[in-house]
Order: structure tokens, then sequence, then C-alpha cells
């Protein structure tokens, strides 16, 4: 673990859509970067949620994402609706510190728990989650309907 690299995090804009769409290929996500632009500006617009990056030397080496959710049967939660470290730069203590950014967050909305699912083939983000103190809570399917 290189704990040397200087790590720069900040809101995400619409300038980082290239290096953005770039890092949702890595996870298997085909989009594009007019898509990722416009959902960059949707959070720009939103006080209920975020998007941060890490840049290193200029380069943008992960991103995380965080919406307040509200629940009739739950308090709130934030949620992390998306994480990824570029594969080059894993193990270098990236997803610990966007994950503790969002933390801050999260803290100044008022609202005490961080939830994130993740899909059950991603052992390896899986076992990190644990590791930076996350616990899993349950399994579960997803289902989607066009309106």
């Amino acid at each position: 673990m290189n704990k040397l690299m200087n790590i720069e995090l900040r809101q995400m804009n619409k300038e980082d859509a290239d290096a953005v769409t770039y890092l949702c290929k890595q996870l298997g996500y085909e989009t594009t970067t007019e898509h990722v632009r416009n959902n960059i500006q949707l959070f720009l617009q939103k006080e209920d949620a975020a998007a941060f990056v890490a840049v290193h030397q200029n380069v943008i080496t992960g991103w995380i994402t965080v919406a307040y959710v509200l629940s009739i049967s739950s308090p709130p939660v934030c949620e992390i609706r998306g994480l990824v470290v570029d594969e080059k730069f894993r193990k270098n203590n990236i997803g610990t510190m966007l994950i503790e950014y969002v933390k801050q967050w999260c803290k100044k909305k008022n609202c005490c728990k961080i939830r994130l699912r993740c899909n059950t083939k991603r052992h390896e983000a899986h076992n990190f989650y644990m590791h930076v103190g996350f616990t899993e809570k349950k399994e579960q399917k997803v289902f989607e309907i066009e309106t």
C-alpha cells in the first residue's frame, strides 16, 4: 500500500465526464460520456445527493456518489449509489478516503447511517466494505419496469 500518494477529494464536475465514464466501464457499465455528463449535472443541482472524485496528479483515480434516502418504515439513511477506484490505483486507500469524505457529507445532513448495495459477484468489493467497517445486512433481488 502506497501511503505517499497525494490525493485531492472534491466535488465532481461536468469536465470529469470522460474519466468517470472510463471508470464506469471498468466495472462493466456500458454508458456514454454524454449520459454521464448529464447525470453529473443532475447531481450538481441536488441538495440531497452528491458526487465526488479522487484526483492524483490531475488524474481522476476514483469516484463516489451518495444520496439522502427517506423511507416510511425506517429512519433516513445516506446511500452510496456508486463507488469505483481505477484498477491501476487500488490498494492505495483511495476507496477508504472517498467513504470517509462521504461520511462527513452525511454528518452535515444529520444522518447517522450509510448504506450501500453491491452486486453479489463483486467479492473483492465485499471484502473491502467489511474491511472499512460495513456489515452485511441482507441479499436481495433488483426488479425494474419501464414507465
